[in-house]
């Protein structure tokens, strides 16, 4: 039992190495244990791709879609002609959108900085030698307009200036069937709005199908933080599915032979902090899928039968393209389930209150790093009664450790009647010799949701605290709070019960030194919490031990 600090040190070392294992199986990285599990849900694979770049590959309905749908030739002269780039300019995001194919190219988040280069703004979408994520629209069916077909753009403003609103109006005719684009932005938002209108100017009834389509390649987000493993993919929500997400990797083997339907929902690709998810109109049935576009390009979106239209007829579907920070009080206003995004994994029972309560305390302070700290003391009052009594249980093991020192000496080649009159001092003293193992037991899950609130919610980006911290999602730069931890997890070291044997007490004074080191890598929020958890833990110790010790002598 007198080894029970290093027993301690080393299952909460050991627990920490596979709860980050399933953290990272859960969000679609290779397990240090289990290389080929999968963690993912079904990949939902539509009509296969074509190897061809995807400004080549249209969507096709199937059968059961949309009657008689075929597919779109595979290229035409308007491929080759060169359109016109259009940028739309708001308070919050610049777009710039091709008037070949309507296809949105390039966003950029005008009040979000680059994650390598802070003097930049963060670019979203890209098309680019080194980077594709687009939004594409269209039709299939016929020898309709698509993601290929030159658009013409109606003259309209191109910034917000006084107003709440600007508009992009794209329309194309192709086989005698017009179809409208148009796009709304909205001060203050990242969602746009975004209207497809078809006119069947055909002597004949038409039955087309409109198709959304997210490309991305499959590289992670620039910038990654060493150690901090996030996932970046595809994901889809329905009522009846709920929320399903799937890694490229998935995508790539595609794990299914067919798409599946709905007629609610969204879908959207995922990265660190950030979504694009479009949002068809409800009640609309669907077909959603995912597919692999090209090497390392991949696609998710949805076919939209819009029925039979008449001659000189038209029908109009809405849908929303949200493109921005997955920041919560947004997310839950625009559709059910988009929240999901922000994937806290296993610990979301306790990672979503701890979220709310922080958002809480933030109205009050305005300050995300005061609001870790109240957040601490806070979780510190609630188990004050169960830390308090470990403590006193530890104070109780330092008083007698000349005891158990005296004992081992006695009994050191004899290790069965050591252990039988040491659970008799125990016995004698009333002590529970894992009392101490408390405190940390009821970190640990605490620990790890606010691990993962600080790495799944944008809200922590670029937050200073003071001084030196500027970004409480990011490590600390000059190390200064895993310097502090260090010396404040010795002080607690020294307040313990020293370990009898000199080589478990050695160990022991070497723990801060390897827990510093590997919170070198952690956002530095998680290591403000830590310092301050230590803080307060070692003021609540050293009162309990001296008072104990008062009333010992």
């Amino acid at each position: 039992m007198d080894i029970k600090r290093t027993v301690l040190w080393v299952v909460f070392s050991v627990s920490l190495l596979f709860l980050w294992d399933q953290w990272q199986r859960h969000n679609g990285q290779p397990s240090l244990f289990f290389p080929s599990a999968n963690q993912t849900a079904p990949v939902a694979t539509g009509p296969a791709g074509s190897a061809a770049s995807a400004s080549t590959d249209v969507p096709q309905a199937s059968a059961t879609t949309a009657a008689g749908a075929g597919a779109v030739p595979a290229a035409t002269s308007a491929v080759a002609a060169k359109g016109e780039i259009i940028t739309i300019t708001t308070d919050v995001v610049k777009a710039d959108i091709d008037t070949v194919g309507g296809e949105l190219k390039r966003l950029e988040l005008l009040t979000q900085k680059d994650t390598v280069d802070p003097t930049k703004n963060l670019v979203l979408f890209d098309s680019s030698p080194t980077r594709t994520y687009l939004a594409e629209t269209g039709l299939i069916g016929g020898p309709f307009p698509n993601h290929k077909s030159p658009f013409t753009a109606l003259p309209g403003p191109r910034t917000l200036d006084n107003g709440n609103q600007v508009q992009l109006v794209l329309e194309s005719t192709e086989g005698g069937v017009k179809l409208t684009k148009t796009f709304t932005f909205t001060r203050g938002e990242y969602t746009i709005d975004v209207k497809h209108t078809v006119t069947n100017d055909t002597g004949a009834p038409i039955s087309p199908s409109l198709y959304l389509q997210l490309v991305r390649d499959g590289n992670a987000p620039a910038g990654e933080q060493r150690f901090v493993h996030t996932f970046t993919g595809a994901s889809v929500y329905t009522d009846a599915s709920k929320f399903q997400k799937f890694t490229f990797e998935n995508i790539e083997k595609g794990n299914a032979e067919h798409a599946f339907k709905a007629d609610d929902g969204w879908f959207a690709l995922m990265q660190h902090y950030f979504v694009s998810a479009f949002i068809p109109q409800d009640k609309a049935p669907r077909e959603i899928f995912t597919k692999k576009l090209a090497t390392n390009l991949y696609a998710v979106g949805n076919i939209l039968p819009l029925g039979t239209i008449a001659p000189g007829a038209s029908v109009t579907m809405d849908a929303r393209l949200f493109s921005g920070p997955e920041e919560t009080a947004v997310l839950e206003k625009l559709a059910p389930g988009l929240t999901l995004v922000k994937d806290y994994g296993w610990q979301k029972i306790i990672a979503e209150p701890i979220f709310w309560l922080m958002t809480q305390i933030h109205k009050i302070l305005g300050n995300w790093g005061w609001t870790i700290i109240c957040l601490t003391l806070l979780i510190k009052l609630a188990f004050f009664p169960l830390s308090a009594a470990s403590y006193r249980s530890m104070a109780k093991m330092k008083l007698v450790t000349p005891k158990m020192t005296s004992i081992r000496e006695r009994y050191k080649s004899e290790p069965q009647k050591m252990n039988q009159a040491m659970m008799e001092l125990y016995k004698t003293e009333k002590i529970n010799p894992l009392g101490g193992c408390l405190p940390i037991v009821i970190q640990i899950p605490v620990f790890l949701s606010l691990y993962s609130v600080l790495l799944a919610s944008v809200e922590f980006r670029n937050a200073p605290w003071l001084g030196w911290i500027h970004d409480l999602a990011a490590p600390d730069p000059f190390y200064i709070l895993p310097i502090v931890m260090a010396i404040s997890m010795f002080i607690q070291t020294k307040l313990n019960p020293t370990p009898p044997d000199p080589m478990q007490a050695k160990v022991m004074m070497f723990m801060p030194l390897i827990f510093s080191v590997m919170f070198f890598f952690f956002p530095s929020g998680l290591v403000l919490y830590w310092v301050t958890n230590n803080i307060l833990s070692i003021a609540q110790q050293w009162v309990i031990t001296r008072k104990m010790g008062t009333a010992k002598a």
